[in-house]
């Protein structure tokens, strides 16, 4: 039986930002806009969009003059993913 997939994970860009994150202790905008090929504006609604439900963190500072955005995913993020991967092996009929 088919599972349902989480509608905030099923973007691709929100998947790819998810995926990055979970991989590293946490990554600025700069290099998940690199990573992902998203526009500054796309990016940053995402973003929102993420933290709005908690999957990850976000913390703006200043370094020198310049703003940096930092991203780390949060244990419920985690879990989340990780449903999600488990949920899209049932379409796939991979255990």
């Amino acid at each position: 039986m088919f599972k349902p997939l989480d509608p905030l994970l099923h973007s691709e860009l929100r998947l790819a930002v998810m995926s990055l994150l979970i991989s590293v202790e946490e990554a600025d905008f700069v290099y998940i806009k690199e990573q992902t090929g998203a526009t500054a504006g796309n990016l940053s609604v995402q973003i929102d969009k993420l933290s709005a439900a908690n999957y990850i963190e976000v913390e703006k500072k200043f370094v020198g003059k310049r703003p940096c955005t930092s991203c780390r995913v949060t244990q419920k993020g985690v879990e989340a993913f990780d449903q999600y991967v488990n949920n899209l092996k049932t379409y796939l009929k991979v255990k």
